[in-house]
């Protein structure tokens, strides 16, 4: 790998000498937070010289700290050290002028990566595999919604002119669109994500992107954050907005993320592949460790109170810990059990996750499934099959059983856990407090 003056040296020769350059960093909502960079000033960047506060890691959803989490200005609110995530820097098509755009992580003033790095703790999951001589492959499905563009930031969504209310699959759809997905589509190639297909999803304005298959899970996780900053950006270029928040309409699908994985061994083989027509026991063994975590782990797969609005029964979402083979209906579909594209499908996800959060728990799932050896239920095809019990469309019980799992400390580090608890839990408070219209719509003049 190569180091990052010699990285900008080959985009400079390629794209020209950048105006500034975007310094992106994920926090613990998945919000890029960091700085505008002149490229003046890039030696800054080359020699550890660029700081921002840790607790610019883990503010709550409205962007401010939080004492109880004991950061921020509590203890000072010290400096960490930017420093650029290699392979990430890449053009900003959409921006006016030449731009560039890098993600980075912080590191403490001894040169270790923040505890509260998001991708850290994925990179913690995937050492954990590595060290069995394992390696996951993943691929990811995002799916979003197009809108027209709000005057005002609390008015609703609306579908773009002509969108019907079911699209699914609808080439006519496309074609209608093709400007604006056209231009999503370049400047993903221009960034060098690995997209693939491209469909209309089920609701009006409704897409969903394919990423190709990857064994560098730390580069899929990129990718999904660079792609959604890439479609809300080309969207307002064209006058319109995106959203990947998990529920934007009542009656209409909501957005998810779909997250596809299989293991390799040293070998390069999939140790998910079966020997026959039966389900290979590794593959088993995963899919009973996913189901069995799904629970403590929903308040990573559902973070916000938005997220929850897609966990009701005929709400078009998975909703339980259950799984089938080539079965949508299931919170985990095995589409292959055989060959080198065995894999599990996970399906519960809203595409409002923090992809590196979201990843490491998934893959967390795996790694204690086939280290336990596990057994799922029954599959849902099956007739003797018992119906699971759903997932809670609590958020506050969801945030509760994340705070008290023994297995979230271990995944996400105690600490983590409970600064993450705390963040949801402010969320909960200030979100519940507030008085919506359609309470003021039934009670006011009739009580």
């Amino acid at each position: 790998m190569t180091d990052f003056k010699t990285e900008y040296d080959t985009y400079c020769t390629k794209h020209g000498v950048p105006e500034r350059i975007d310094l992106m960093l994920c926090d613990l909502n998945a919000v890029l937070r960091g700085k505008w960079l002149p490229s003046s000033e890039i030696s800054k960047l080359i020699d550890n010289q660029v700081r921002i506060p840790l607790s610019t890691y883990a503010p709550n959803i409205f962007g401010f700290e939080l004492p109880a989490t004991g950061l921020g200005i509590i203890q000072g609110d010290p400096d960490g050290v930017l420093k650029p995530i290699l392979g990430t820097l890449k053009p900003v098509p959409w921006a006016e002028g030449n731009v560039a755009q890098v993600l980075v992580e912080m590191h403490e003033m001894d040169g270790s990566i923040s505890e509260l790095s998001p991708r850290r703790i994925l990179k913690l999951i995937l050492d954990q595999f590595n060290a069995k001589g394992l390696n996951p492959v993943v691929a990811c499905e995002l799916e979003f919604y197009l809108l027209n563009k709000r005057k005002n930031i609390s008015d609703p969504p609306t579908p773009l002119d002509g969108t019907p209310d079911a699209q699914n699959y609808d080439l006519e759809v496309l074609s209608r669109s093709e400007s604006l997905l056209r231009a999503i589509q370049a400047a993903s190639h221009i960034v060098g994500l690995p997209i693939d297909t491209m469909i209309a999803e089920f609701g009006p304005g409704q897409f969903e992107i394919n990423f190709h298959h990857t064994a560098d899970v730390l580069a899929a996780a990129d990718t999904a954050i660079l792609f959604r900053r890439i479609v809300r950006g080309v969207a307002a270029e064209h006058n319109m907005e995106a959203t990947f928040m998990a529920k934007p309409y009542a009656s209409h699908p909501g957005n998810g993320m779909h997250l596809h994985a299989s293991v390799l061994d040293e070998k390069g083989e999939n140790i998910f592949d079966a020997s026959d027509d039966e389900i290979a026991p590794t593959l088993r063994h995963a899919v009973a460790g996913v189901l069995n975590t799904m629970n403590e782990f929903q308040a990573i797969f559902a973070p916000h109170l938005n997220s929850y609005r897609r966990f009701f029964l005929g709400g078009f979402a998975p909703c339980a810990p259950d799984w089938g083979i080539d079965n949508r209906n299931a919170g985990i579909r095995l589409p292959e059990i055989n060959g080198s594209s065995a894999r599990l499908e996970h399906r519960i996800c809203g595409a409002d996750v923090n992809p590196y959060l979201a990843f490491a728990a998934i893959l967390a799932g795996v790694l204690h499934g086939i280290e336990a050896q596990e057994e799922p239920p029954l599959p849902l095809e099956d007739k003797n099959a018992l119906p699971a019990v759903p997932l809670t469309t609590n958020w506050a019980l969801s945030v509760e059983n994340f705070a008290t799992s023994d297995l979230a400390a271990k995944v996400f580090g105690k600490s983590y856990r409970d600064i993450y608890t705390i963040l949801r839990r402010d969320e909960i408070a200030q979100l519940t407090a507030e008085i919506s219209p359609i309470e003021y719509k039934t009670y006011l003049s009739r009580l």
